[in-house]
Formats: structure tokens, sequence, C-alpha cells
């Protein structure tokens, strides 16, 4: 996540001076994005699982515990795009910064950071995608979300020894620290991976930098302003819907007799609002700004 934001925030500078833009407003604008990106991905993904925090056979703090948890895995993009984008209008007309100049200078450096994000989401094994047999399919290790879950699902039988039952009956798996004060059961562990998973994760990094080299590409073309950042919507959301077929996620509406997930459903939207703004941005005069831009002071 960092990476990826240090990336987007150079992009954005560069692209920000190229527009005659003073490139430090970006930067403030990048951690505003930043902060409330992941307000909006954890609370997002909370809202999708609101089951798994809201655990009866647990106490209410170890349930809050576990949704502030950021570490444990669980920040869902749209939800940090839903928050982070209003706050980031509200900037700038706060500063008087061209609004569909700057969505344009937004677009690629956001799918940037999504890409390195979602590098991140496959070397922490959140977010993975359904079972494969292709050869580049990937298995993630005991203490593994991805693995976690599948014993929940009961795709997975688990060794009886690393099996616990608590005072209440209830079954769960032993924990990072019991594992490790054994060699019996560190050795049982090492053994155990999940099935063998479509790496949905590096689908989504490799797709993400692609659609930030065409939002770059057609940036350079000329362009009614604002029209960049509504070919993101369009190609993103058309493309996570899509890879949405390839990950393990629960329906919450069925159309048609199929069930979409939480994020085919905004994929969705997000193309169709894409179409929109591309027809709503489209060139009404020779101007090839929203509106004169000041350039950035001389360094």
């Amino acid at each position: 996540m960092v990476i990826g934001f240090l990336a987007g925030i150079q992009l954005s500078k560069f692209l920000a001076k190229r527009m005659g833009i003073d490139p430090e407003l970006f930067v403030n604008a990048g951690l505003i994005a930043l902060i409330t990106g992941v307000l909006g991905a954890r609370a997002s993904h909370v809202i999708e699982n609101f089951h798994q925090y809201t655990d009866p056979s647990r106490s209410v703090w170890a349930n809050f515990f576990d949704a502030i948890n950021i570490r444990s895995g669980g920040l869902t993009y749209y939800g940090g795009f839903l928050l982070s984008f209003p706050s980031l209008v509200f900037y700038a007309l706060l500063k008087k910064i061209p609004l569909r100049t700057g969505m344009d200078i937004i677009a690629p450096c956001l799918m940037v950071g999504l890409a390195f994000g979602r590098i991140g989401c496959f070397l922490n094994g959140c977010c993975y995608g359904a079972e494969c047999t292709l050869p580049w399919a990937v298995s993630f290790p005991y203490d593994s979300i991805a693995y976690q879950d599948e014993v929940g699902r009961n795709e997975i039988v688990p060794s009886r020894a690393l099996v616990e039952v608590d005072t209440d009956g209830d079954r769960r798996l032993a924990g990072k620290r019991e594992v490790a004060a054994s060699p019996q059961l560190r050795e049982l562990a090492a053994q155990e991976h999940s099935l063998d998973l479509h790496p949905a994760q590096l689908y989504s990094s490799i797709t993400a930098f692609l659609i930030a080299a065409l939002c770059l590409t057609f940036f350079t073309l000329p362009h009614a302003p604002g029209r960049v950042f509504a070919l993101m919507l369009i190609v993103e959301g058309v493309t996570r819907f899509l890879l949405e077929l390839l990950r393990v996620e629960p329906p919450v509406i069925h159309i048609a007799g199929h069930g979409w997930s939480l994020s085919m459903l905004l994929g969705a939207c997000n193309a169709l609002l894409g179409v929109a703004l591309w027809i709503f941005f489209a060139p009404r005069t020779s101007q090839s700004r929203d509106f004169p831009v000041t350039p950035a002071p001389a360094t």
C-alpha cells in the first residue's frame, strides 16, 4: 500500500506539472485519499462480511478489534473509492483545482495504487480466487485466510491435532502461538495448504497496470477534460466484473438466476457511470481545459 501510495503521488505530481497545476496540491490530495480510502475500504469489507464481526461466541471487544484490524486483511477497493472520491472532489473545489482535469490526473494514479495494493493482497493471502487446475494455480499456507476459510466451509479437513475444541464445544484451528510452541504442530502445519486457486490478486494487479497505461496514453492525446477518468471507470468496471467470476465472494443479489457479489454490482455501476460521464464530458467548445489554470510556481 505504501509503495502504491508513493508511486501514485509521484505520477500525480508529474501530470499536474504537465498541466500547469501546482504539484504539491496533489500531495495533500494523496494523503486525503489514503486516509479516507483505507477507512472506506475497511468499512465496506466489514459490512460485506458483517456476520464475521458479530460472532456471538466472542466478546464485543474481540469482534470490534477484529473489525478494525486491517493487518488481518480485508480492504475492499470500491469501499475506499466511494469514500475517497467525494472527499477529493470537496478538496478540489476548496483549492480551486480544475475538477475535470484533476479527475483525469487522478485516474491513472488510482490504478497504479490499486495494482501495488493487489500485490499486497497476494502476499497477505486475502482476496483469493476460486479453485482451479491451471499450471499457474497457487496455494496458501496453513495460517492464511484462504486456508482458514476453506476449513470453515469444510472444503479441507485439517489434521485432528491442529483442531482445538473450546469449553463451548466450538472447533477452531490452533493459532500461530500454539503452533510455534510445538515442534509437532509446526511440522503438521507446514504440510497443510489451501486448495489450488486462481491468483486473482495478480490478475487484478496486471489489469490495473494495463488500465493505468491506457489512461496515461489517452491523457497525452487531445481529449475533452474528464474523459480519462470516465474511460478508467468503464474499463475498470468491466474488468472487475469479469475478474469477480474467478473469485469466491458471497452473492448479495440474484439477477436472471445468477448471483452477483457486491463487487460485481459496483463494477457494473461504475461502468455505467463511466459511460454517462463520457457522454456528459463530450466536447462543447474548442477549449481543451475546464477553465484557465494558474501555472505552477517556478522551482
